[in-house]
């Protein structure tokens, strides 16, 4: 029945890989299941026969669909069934676009859809670079035109060894998360994230995962030699050249004057009078395509961009090569937040607001992997605003997930540890202005925010990009490179090459390619001007708006405190159906969070009130110890004494004469119920009931004299003063 059936199997990294195709999605143009270990991941291919009208792109859309029945999970939302996708899904598919995107032609504008659904996954065996080679794999065996194939691997960094694809024991130990992607020859795609890595070591790293990638490439290869389709023919979006270079006369000077402009706002200005004249005297002509005329407008830009950097070293904006805009660093501009900083770097300026929570605060996560939940949290908006625009706003998109993905990943190595600083944390990142590298911008002005809140961050992130142009003869021939690019360097340029990191090392890393790939000698180039140029922001801004963390916090933020207690005694403090922690938190005014190992985490604006909550916890979970002082709260009153709770379910008797420092006729004359007093453990029976004392409490926290101690008045007539604690 299955007649084209075919499976194909190699290994990677010591585990099975394994490309099926001809028994699934027959009506696709490729289909590919691929197996990597226990991992499956359906990856199919479609293609429209005619291209799509008035759009100057290639409408490509890759999706990866994450299913919970892949881990044995149901949805735990309402209906019941997987919803939109989560930002992990987002980012996977924003990280199989990138290297795959360029190796399309650039002039075909049929729309393309790759799907990659996740059925099954190994935690050894990761189900996003199974995705990508599954994709890989069935673009090359289809008939819709491509230069690949690619591959792609995870690296880490265990104990000092690069690893390639590591498993779930040794990701919980590494130092680097390095995602590459390649041709056969190309460093194609590069997404990190590490803990202070130095360039070297990152280099290394990524020449590893390339090395690794050209096997599976070779592999696919024969694939494709055995069972690849003919690609079909399509239709080109090149305009005439004839008619190309007849406008390229008439506007030519005109442009170049227009570009040469530090402004964005005088430069789109000077282009709106070149662009009437083009589709005055051309509209006819075109009658419904006329975005082949704006399409032809842009090209024009692009080669005069282009030659100028190539051949001129010549910026639009007048800098030097590797010189980066006017910077400025700020913080504390809104009042009552916990912390705010802006950095500006030329017309690109971004507002970050840093947030401390509780614990209870994090994000929980509902995913194929065994993250649960995250306490640092990165968000970033991008208005139409901040490029000049009137688009309404509908919420985040696939690129605001990603860059606000790639400025966590920025600062999550340098964010202290839950018990170093008991708080969730979320920044959000307001883009302002946007003349390119906003999401480098973010990282810096959510450092500043951070160290503006107090956050003990273990060291000072910066951020920049860094571009790249090449020669007609590709990545092969002459390139140049040049730092902090803009918005129309990035547009009509070949990469975005952003990378972020402290002075010691590289925390993360994004790359953008419009060719299709990278020589080692390019990536080498990259590291050095951004290591220097991060340091240069660091040092000459940065750091002279906040040279470090502050080490107080807003009075507008929660305060902290965090303990720990026997697991066993978990339930004492909740107490039955929550009675305990809840009348608790409304007398302390404050939040508990318990953890099942037993931490336990108090947070209140008011740092007293915190303490006390804390107090009584522990009081809770431990069994009083004589000569303990304790703060408590009186219950009832006797003839012979009045019986005080100093925690909840803990309560002793404070005898009539214990109850004062002078002599008390009657129990009412020293306290009444409801009273807050202070005592001390005199006694604990064989039944462990408790015997307090107010009037030792009172001696020794207080400094009290009893009418009766006239040894303790001889010392204080000498100066000296009882021994003093401060109660529980």
């Amino acid at each position: 029945m299955f007649e084209n059936y075919k499976v194909y199997e190699t290994t990677l990294a010591g585990r099975p890989l394994k490309l099926e195709t001809g028994k699934m999605c027959g009506l696709a143009n490729a289909s590919v299941m691929a197996s990597y270990g226990e991992t499956v991941v359906l990856c199919n291919v479609t293609a429209s026969a005619k291209p799509r009208e008035g759009v100057d792109f290639f409408p490509l859309s890759v999706d990866y669909e994450e299913k919970l029945y892949s881990v044995g999970k149901i949805p735990g939302s309402f209906q019941r069934r997987e919803a939109r996708p989560s930002e992990h899904a987002i980012l996977t598919s924003r990280c199989i676009d990138r290297p795959i995107r360029p190796l399309f032609p650039k002039d075909m504008r049929n729309d393309c859809s790759v799907v990659a659904t996740v059925m099954s996954v190994d935690p050894d065996c990761s189900p996003e670079i199974t995705a990508m080679i599954g994709v890989s794999a069935a673009i090359a065996i289809s008939d819709i035109p491509w230069d690949g194939p690619i591959s792609g691997v995870n690296v880490g960094l265990v104990e000092g060894k690069i690893v390639i694809n590591p498993t779930l024991e040794q990701r919980a130990k590494t130092e680097l998360n390095l995602t590459v992607a390649s041709t056969a020859d190309l460093v194609a795609m590069i997404e990190a994230g590490g803990n202070e890595i130095d360039d070297e070591t990152m280099f290394d790293a990524i020449m590893a995962g390339h090395k690794a990638n050209q096997e599976v490439v070779e592999f696919i290869n024969g694939i494709v030699k055995e069972i690849g389709k003919p690609k079909f023919e399509f239709e080109s979006s090149n305009p005439d050249p004839v008619l190309f270079q007849e406008i390229e006369d008439l506007v030519i000077e005109d442009v170049k004057k227009a570009l040469d402009t530090d402004d964005k706002n005088v430069r789109d200005a000077a282009i709106l009078p070149i662009s009437d004249l083009i589709h005055e005297k051309y509209d006819e002509q075109f009658e419904g395509n006329e975005a082949k005329l704006d399409e032809i407008l842009y090209l024009i830009q692009k080669h005069v961009v282009r030659s100028w950097l190539k051949d001129e070293h010549k910026r639009v904006d007048g800098r030097g090569i590797d010189e980066i805009r006017p910077l400025n660093a700020q913080i504390d501009l809104l009042p009552r937040v916990h912390g705010s900083g802006m950095f500006t770097r030329g017309q690109t300026q971004v507002l970050s607001v840093a947030t401390l929570g509780t614990v209870s605060d994090a994000q929980q996560l509902d995913g194929l992997d065994e993250n649960t939940e995250k306490r640092y949290i990165h968000h970033y908006n991008f208005p139409s605003y901040s490029v000049g625009e009137t688009k309404p706003s509908r919420g985040p998109g696939r690129r605001e997930i990603g860059h606000g993905a790639l400025a966590e990943k920025a600062l999550v190595p340098v964010i202290p540890s839950i018990e170093e600083f008991p708080y969730s944390i979320r920044v959000v990142s307001e883009v302002l202005s946007s003349n390119g590298s906003t999401s480098q911008g973010s990282i810096c002005g959510s450092t500043l925010a951070l160290m503006a809140a107090g956050v003990p961050i273990k060291a000072p992130v910066a951020g920049i990009s860094c571009g790249l142009i090449t020669g007609d003869e590709g990545v092969y021939g002459d390139f140049m490179t040049m730092v902090d690019i803009q918005g129309l360097e990035d547009f009509y340029g070949d990469m975005d090459f952003k990378v972020a990191g402290t002075k010691k090392g590289i925390t993360a890393i994004q790359m953008d390619l419009k060719v299709h790939g990278l020589t080692p000698e390019i990536i080498k180039e990259a590291f050095e001007k951004t290591h220097k140029a991060r340091n240069y922001i660091l040092d000459e801004v940065m750091l002279k708006a906040i040279a470090e963390p502050r080490k107080e916090l807003s009075k507008y933020a929660p305060k902290m405190l965090i303990t720990t207690i026997n697991p066993e005694k978990i339930g004492d403090v909740i107490g039955k159906q929550g009675k305990v922690i809840q009348k608790l938190q409304e007398e302390c005014d404050c939040t508990i969070n318990i953890e099942e190992d037993g931490k336990v985490f108090v947070s209140s604006v008011d740092y007293d009130n915190a303490k006390r909550a804390i107090a009584i916890i522990e009081t809770i979970a431990n069994d009083p110890e004589v000569g303990a002082v304790y703060n408590g709260v009186v219950t009832r009153l006797m003839n012979f004494g009045a019986f005080v709770e100093i925690a909840p379910g803990k309560e002793g008797l404070v005898h009539i004469s214990q109850l004062d420092v002078k002599r008390t006729e009657k129990v009412e004359d020293a306290v009444q119920v409801g009273d807050q007093v202070i005592v001390k453990v005199t006694e604990i029976d064989d039944q462990g009931r408790l015997n307090l004392s107010r009037r030792d409490a009172l001696i020794e926290v207080n400094g009290l004299v009893p009418e009766d101690d006239g040894d303790d008045n001889k010392d204080r007539k000498r100066g000296k003063r009882p021994h003093s604690k401060r109660p529980r």
